[in-house]
């Protein structure tokens, strides 16, 4: 059963992949479906036996790679974070199924797309079940060509080829983190085994020294992982490909950024909580990084005009909370948030993806307005949606952001201060940014086009059946879960995330925490509502004040631009790297020295070297005899003489001296 849970995802893209054009869309739409929803319920199924009794389930099939010290098998681990993400990936992936049926019944390649999506569902459970680092890598980067391939579908577009292949860069880019950190810790501890690694990691207290500076053995392992983290939840500095990851499908979105890909640097800082809760250095650049990154995004977010990377925004502001949570050593509150973002994440995705289906694929938020009587129900669903993801209180991003928040107050150091004023500020501009969506779609006078608006509707019954779903899950799984996974004395995750005594201080947050304190993401969530209400019904003469003004003209253009970070990218390190790449790698590596001592300078050598011995073919027969007669008698002298002159003579700077030969020869010619 458990296997089934991996691998029956894998069955459904590998005969949609092959079999797909003569299944034909509707036949690969429903196999990939069902495969996914069975591996669904085996998930809950899973859920069941593993976390209420925190019993972990371990299957070692078959060694894998084996040298020497050098042990790799694969075996699977099913412990409690492994089946919480279990089930939001399987089950918010069943559900981007069912909505893809719909959604994309009008493209001629809809058995690809539904191939690509199930081998995305296929890679995350390899990445979160995996037993080792080797198998976690090769889900992690399955899921890297997997989301490649699904933002790549619609590759005609150039804008999409662009996307998908700033997404795979800026992914290598963490890449370079997370490998040296793998091979880090074999180096360290000569394992790549979870098990072994965890129980020898307060063991080691030894240094290395690099460019004369003196690295903590694990605290280097962890910010090198970081580095890895970074670059696949698209944190400060990586977070560029993520709101360009939205030239893809809705779909495509709604999976990569509630439920997959974006998730995996999250889940894999908590999986590796024993190594990251001894230095102390790495928890303070993990929180600082968080922190910064979800105020970076919530601000962006705040003048963006596309639909899709308005939520596209307020994951990554998200997926700071998330980040910096595991940096105050609460892995299990980041754990509990990150499920309860994908429910609410993933309708807000389907239901922005149901107003463009029905706009004629429009994503401009200015191009749209009062669509709240055409689109009832796709309308209700995003209110939702909006109102869990700022934490309306008692809904499903109450229970999980607003612990987050009290931690980062009661952890009382700089770095936890640092992260709750700027995760409380962001919650004030989450607010505003989700609720503009809101005014700008829905409730404002129409900017459509008359065409449009005689055309949409509301999402039909297999787009609507899922967004209902995902609602319900929005208003109800916090509630039902925060006592199970992160209330006083809960077993539920069996020190699977590591956390040391000193650092517990989930107790003292629900008790200590001033009610002040607690009360400010909310004060900050009716700020932000109230200021989008009163500014975008009158967005017009607000822009124009802006504009007027040379300060807050500078100021929108900042936002709007998104801090200039691609520009900064682009003109600081993309152009020296493409510079570099044709000056030195093309011109003087591979159409330089490579070609002429490789291929190009042997034929060469040995075309100049035929020409010179040609030209000794005079016809004479004395010249011929005088050459044996030469040949012989040097011949006989080299051979008698041999070993007094071998110690004087280098065979291959002789060589080299015959070649150059004729170079300088055709120099000179």
């Amino acid at each position: 059963m458990y296997l089934l849970i991996v691998f029956l995802p894998l069955l459904g893209s590998s005969v949609a992949g092959f079999f797909g054009r003569f299944l034909g869309s509707e036949g690969s739409a429903i196999l990939t479906t069902t495969c996914v929803s069975f591996s669904s319920i085996l998930s809950l199924i899973a859920f069941y036996e593993v976390a209420p009794g925190a019993s972990a389930c371990y299957l070692r099939i078959a060694p894998w790679i084996s040298s020497e010290m050098f042990d790799a098998s694969w075996g699977f681990l099913f412990d409690s974070p492994t089946v919480v993400m279990l089930i939001v990936v399987t089950s918010i992936s069943s559900l981007v199924h069912l909505y893809s049926i719909s959604y994309m019944s009008e493209d001629p390649h809809s058995p690809r797309f539904m191939c690509y999506l199930s081998i995305l569902t296929f890679f995350m459970p390899m990445l979160v079940t995996g037993d080792n680092s080797l198998q976690l890598f090769l889900g992690w980067e399955g899921v890297g060509l997997a989301s490649y391939l699904l933002i790549h579908f619609w590759f005609t577009r150039l804008q999409a080829d662009k996307a998908a292949t700033k997404a795979m860069l800026v992914n290598r880019v963490g890449d370079f983190g997370l490998a040296p950190g793998i091979s880090g810790r074999f180096t360290l501890f000569q394992t790549v085994d979870f098990s072994t690694i965890f129980a020898r990691a307060s063991a080691p207290r030894n240094s290395w020294i690099s460019c004369n500076m003196r690295f903590n053995a694990i605290s280097l392992i962890c910010i090198l992982l970081l580095i890895g983290a970074v670059g696949k939840s698209a944190q400060i500095g990586s977070h560029t490909w993520s709101p360009d990851a939205m030239e893809g499908p809705t779909p495509v979105s709604a999976s990569i950024h509630a439920a997959t890909m974006v998730t995996a640097g999250v889940f894999m800082i908590a999986r590796c909580s024993p190594l990251f809760e001894y230095p102390p250095t790495a928890l303070i650049v993990i929180t600082s990084a968080g922190a910064t990154t979800s105020f970076l995004a919530a601000t962006t977010g705040i003048l963006q005009n596309d639909l899709k990377r308005v939520i596209a925004y307020s994951t990554c502001s998200q997926l700071g909370y998330m980040i910096f949570a595991c940096g105050i050593s609460n892995y299990s509150v980041s754990v509990f948030h990150l499920m309860n973002h994908a429910f609410f994440k993933a309708l807000l995705f389907l239901s922005a993806g149901s107003v463009i289906h029905a706009m004629s694929d429009e994503q401009d938020m200015r191009k749209m307005g009062g669509l709240a009587s055409s689109f009832p129900l796709t309308y209700a669903m995003m209110l939702i949606g909006s109102l869990s993801l700022i934490g309306f209180p008692f809904l499903t991003g109450f229970y999980s952001k607003d612990v987050i928040l009290e931690l980062a107050y009661t952890k009382y150091t700089i770095s936890g201060n640092f992260a709750f004023w700027l995760g409380s500020i962001s919650v004030l501009f989450t607010s505003y940014y989700s609720f503009r969506l809101l005014f700008l779609t829905f409730l404002v006078p129409t900017n459509s086009f008359g065409r449009d608006i005689s055309r949409c509707h509301d999402a039909p019954i297999p787009m609507a059946i899922p967004s209902i779903l995902l609602a319900l899950g929005s208003l109800f799984v916090g509630y039902l879960a925060k006592d199970m996974m992160i209330g006083l004395g809960t077993n539920f995750w069996a020190n699977s995330p590591l956390v040391l005594p000193k650092n517990e201080i989930l107790a003292e947050s629900e008790f200590a925490a001033p009610t002040i304190t607690k009360l400010i993401p909310i004060l900050f969530s009716t700020s932000g509502a109230f200021v989008a209400y009163n500014v975008n019904p009158v967005a017009d003469q607000f822009q124009r004040a802006f504009q007027t003004s040379t300060f807050c003209n500078r100021l929108y253009s900042f936002f709007n631009k998104r801090w200039f970070f691609d520009q900064v990218l682009n003109d600081f390190l993309v152009r020296s790297f493409l510079r570099f790449g044709y000056e030195v790698s093309f011109e003087a590596l591979d159409k330089g020295a490579i070609e002429i001592l490789g291929p190009y300078g042997i034929s060469y050598t040995f075309r100049r070297l035929a020409e010179r011995i040609s030209q000794l073919q005079s016809g004479f027969v004395y010249h011929y005899a005088f050459a044996m007669l030469l040949g012989s008698t040097l011949f006989v002298t080299f051979s008698r003489m041999w070993d007094s002159l071998s110690s004087w003579v280098d065979n291959r700077s002789s060589f080299i001296l015959i070649v150059s030969s004729f170079y300088t020869k055709s120099s000179q010619e």
